[in-house]
């Protein structure tokens, strides 16, 4: 597990209880992660996760990723793993590869579109970690970008390019320049 830096002091327990908030109403927010800044919601309300693909002019059958601080957080939307499976995955978490899982029969359209499998990472970024424990819940994670642009990699271009959309959560992304690997489980093929 990585270790919390400087860099999550700035989740105070007030910024935490305001993002709490903000989640539980159906809102959007846009936290660093390890290449950008990227757009994340509570991944089970259907409303938050419609208005992300809005803002970004995303086509809900693409399917979207969901980050966790742990493995456990992924698991409602991840069918079991054989010891096999977890083994050729373990080595990359906590880390910037993105696993595509096989689904649960409870994981919802609105986050695998067309697919029968979830996109998921156990990220390394100490601030989407620091998040997701303290929320202690997975969350959408999509580059924070309208569809085709680059995305944003600063917490003043996120609230230049989204307004009060989003709430901004600031900090500093990773040093990662690509986004993360995208792997499938069953075929071992790289998608990304």
């Amino acid at each position: 597990m990585p270790r919390l830096s400087a860099a999550t002091a700035a989740l105070s327990t007030t910024l935490l209880n305001r993002i709490r908030a903000h989640l539980e109403q159906g809102g959007v927010i846009a936290y660093p992660t390890e290449s950008c800044y990227g757009l994340g919601c509570d991944p089970r309300n259907r409303r938050a996760v419609m208005k992300i693909l809005r803002i970004k002019g995303r086509p809900q059958h693409k399917g979207l990723i969901l980050i966790g601080s742990t493995f456990v957080q992924l698991q409602p939307y991840a069918a079991p793993l054989t010891e096999a499976q977890w083994h050729k995955i373990s080595p990359t978490w906590p880390g910037p590869v993105t696993w595509l899982l096989p689904a649960t029969s409870k994981t919802p359209p609105w986050l695998r579109g067309r697919h029968q499998s979830i996109a998921v990472r156990v990220t390394a970024h100490p601030l989407a970690v620091r998040l997701c424990q303290a929320l202690n819940l997975a969350l959408v994670s999509t580059s924070a970008n309208r569809s085709g642009k680059k995305p944003a990699r600063t917490a003043a271009a996120c609230a230049k390019i989204f307004g009060p959309d989003v709430l901004v959560v600031p900090g500093l992304i990773g040093k990662r320049r690509q986004p993360s690997t995208i792997m499938d489980l069953m075929t071992g093929a790289v998608i990304r």
